[in-house]
């Protein structure tokens, strides 16, 4: 990664109100010149951080963090430098220069993040053509206004509807296949991933489809849910669908409610309860609880009420 100029940098947290920033995520109040509340970065029952809108720093007298508005976002949201620096551009109006553009160790990620974009774009435009789909979503109660705001979509009945959509040539396949959309039989066929399902695309949290959840229709087509498999940009373990939606909806996040799926989700969206999220069909990880109480004060799990509910609550509990 090319390296950022100083004077960028410092145009940068010039134009960041830094108070604004932090305030999102935790809850400061002023005392003074200055704000001050509890750290978010260790257990204490008095304030001891504060924040400086003059300085453009954050400091805790307790366990010493301390730092500008990048590395806050890279401390709190788990950024790396160059995301921190390009979510604070954007809501400065402002462009990180061209020749900072990020390298994975191994690939460029931009091709991969592209082609997860276009397949939901075709996907959300199969929904439209599908009648057997939106059937489907209206039958749930999921009004065109949810669907849009999920970027819900359908991938068509047929092994090749994607790849011939978007796999003109053998590096696009290539692409295809290390995002996870694509699947190869014994004898080295390589069709669609997701066929006849309503899908659902899963963000990451400066709002770029990371993976796919697909449902299908009818029970008898198979699994009932098919995740995308673990790929450069998707670690389902580390990731909850719809907190990109709620964040979106909320500039300070009031609780998060977990539910077992992603038609929970949507279905509580539909229904006026915007913070609910889904783990992705595995079991509460570390890094799930991490992210919940980051981004939450308080976190509800309210899983089915059968035995299999009720004892994977426990487990998060756990």
């Amino acid at each position: 990664m090319a390296r950022l100029s100083d004077a960028f940098l410092d145009d940068l947290l010039a134009r960041t109100d830094i108070v604004e920033v932090i305030g999102a995520r935790v809850e400061i109040k002023r005392a003074g010149r200055e704000y001050s509340g509890r750290c978010p970065f260790h257990d204490e029952r008095s304030p001891s951080f504060t924040v400086s809108p003059t300085k453009q720093f954050y400091h805790c007298f307790g366990c010493g963090a301390h730092g500008t508005a990048i590395k806050f976002l890279m401390e709190y949201d788990r950024m790396e430098f160059l995301d921190a620096v390009e979510e604070l551009a954007k809501r400065a109006g402002i462009e990180v220069p061209r020749d900072a553009v990020r390298r994975d160790s191994s690939e460029d990620s931009a091709p991969l993040y592209a082609a997860l974009d276009a397949a939901a774009r075709f996907f959300a435009g199969q929904l439209q053509t599908s009648d057997v789909a939106r059937a489907y979503l209206d039958r749930r109660g999921v009004d065109v206004a949810t669907r849009e705001r999920f970027t819900l979509g359908y991938a068509p009945d047929g092994w090749e509807g994607l790849k011939s959509a978007l796999g003109s040539d053998a590096q696009r396949l290539s692409v295809l296949d290390r995002v996870g959309l694509l699947s190869k039989n014994d004898a080295g066929r390589v069709y669609d991933k997701f066929r006849a399902r309503v899908m659902f695309p899963i963000h990451d949290r400066r709002g770029r489809v990371i993976a796919f959840g697909g449902r299908v229709l009818e029970k008898e087509d198979g699994p009932k849910y098919l995740n995308s498999p673990e790929t450069p940009l998707f670690h389902k373990g580390r990731e909850l669908y719809g907190l990109w939606q709620v964040r979106q909806a909320h500039s300070k996040i009031p609780q998060l409610v977990v539910v077992e799926g992603y038609m929970d989700v949507v279905s509580l969206f539909q229904f006026g309860v915007d913070t609910a999220v889904a783990t992705l069909g595995t079991a509460t990880t570390p890094d799930h609880a991490e992210l919940l109480f980051r981004n939450a004060p308080d976190v509800y799990f309210c899983f089915d009420g059968d035995r299999a509910g009720r004892s994977a609550a426990w487990r998060a509990l756990e």
